[in-house]
């Protein structure tokens, strides 16, 4: 095997693959705002997702993973429907992120480590599994050391910019 090719196997593609996730995933700190996705209800006494979790943030989460699929379509085809689970699966693992947090009564913009972090990857990947097509191993011990690393440089920038209230 070309180190190319592994170059391509173990990093080119495994970004390429998760995409669709982290761009869903990255989409409400731009597009988000405005109603709360659980209207203010609450579930035994606490709110179900809190404020932070909005109608506007949650639909561009879908579009955004979903556009990406578009966009890798013409290269990949089979990417269309994995990016379209993929940004159901990171919306499901981010809310059910918050969903957690709020039983615990933590407030919104409390951390809990490894849940923040990676609660949208995995839940991105388990909702592709079925589609085929996945990195290999390396690739996706890649992308678990990529998420974390790009989890606290994309929250430090966007907290220096305004766009989050709390840097994680």
């Amino acid at each position: 095997m070309s180190a190319f090719y592994l170059f391509y196997l173990i990093i080119i593609y495994p970004i390429i693959y998760i995409f669709p996730a982290y761009a869903a995933n990255g989409a409400p700190v731009i597009f988000g705002g405005g109603r709360p996705l659980d209207l203010g209800r609450k579930f035994m006494g606490r709110r179900i997702f809190g404020q932070n979790k909005t109608i506007r943030g949650t639909a561009s989460s879908v579009i955004a993973g979903v556009a990406v699929g578009l966009i890798e379509y013409p290269f990949l085809h089979y990417m269309l429907p994995i990016s379209i689970a993929m940004a159901f699966g990171a919306v499901a693992g981010d809310l059910i992120g918050s969903f957690a947090k709020r039983q615990m009564s933590l407030k919104p913009g409390d951390s809990v480590p490894l849940l923040d972090q990676y609660g949208f990857f995995l839940l991105a990947l388990a909702f592709a599994y079925p589609l085929s097509h996945q990195p290999g191993l390396y690739g996706i011990i890649f992308l678990v050391i990529l998420t974390g690393v790009l989890h606290v440089l994309t929250n430090r920038g966007a907290h220096r910019l305004k766009l989050k209230k709390v840097p994680w």
